[in-house]
């Protein structure tokens, strides 16, 4: 038996999704946005139409509860397959190992 605890398993969660919401009006967003509480990203803009759109974020299971009348839901992205895109880009190792590679600059280097 080991002496270490083994974590239990990670439960995974849904994809977050990048949606666009649109309202026919801002009664009509605010009302959603106050019912519904989505992360939202950035400023509500007003369209030529005069209907108001902003980008929120959401699990996938969430998206019904943005639908309503007055409103359209499009999804523009898969927000948390980007996140997972841009971490594998992210190298491993220690880059600064090669005595070559260490930093240089104007800042004071301290000992220890």
């Amino acid at each position: 038996m080991s002496a270490v605890p083994t974590a239990p398993p990670t439960p995974s969660r849904p994809d977050i999704l990048k949606l666009r919401v649109t309202a026919r009006d801002a009664d009509t967003l605010r009302a959603l946005l106050r019912d519904a509480r989505p992360d939202t990203g950035g400023h509500p803009r007003l369209e030529p139409d005069g209907s108001v759109g902003i980008d929120v974020f959401a699990p996938g299971d969430q998206v019904a509860a943005l639908e309503r009348e007055g409103v359209t839901v499009t999804r523009i992205g898969n927000a948390s397959a980007d996140g997972r895109a841009a971490q594998a880009e992210v190298g491993t190792g220690d880059r600064f190992a090669a005595a070559d590679a260490v930093p240089h600059g104007l800042a004071a280097k301290l000992a220890g």
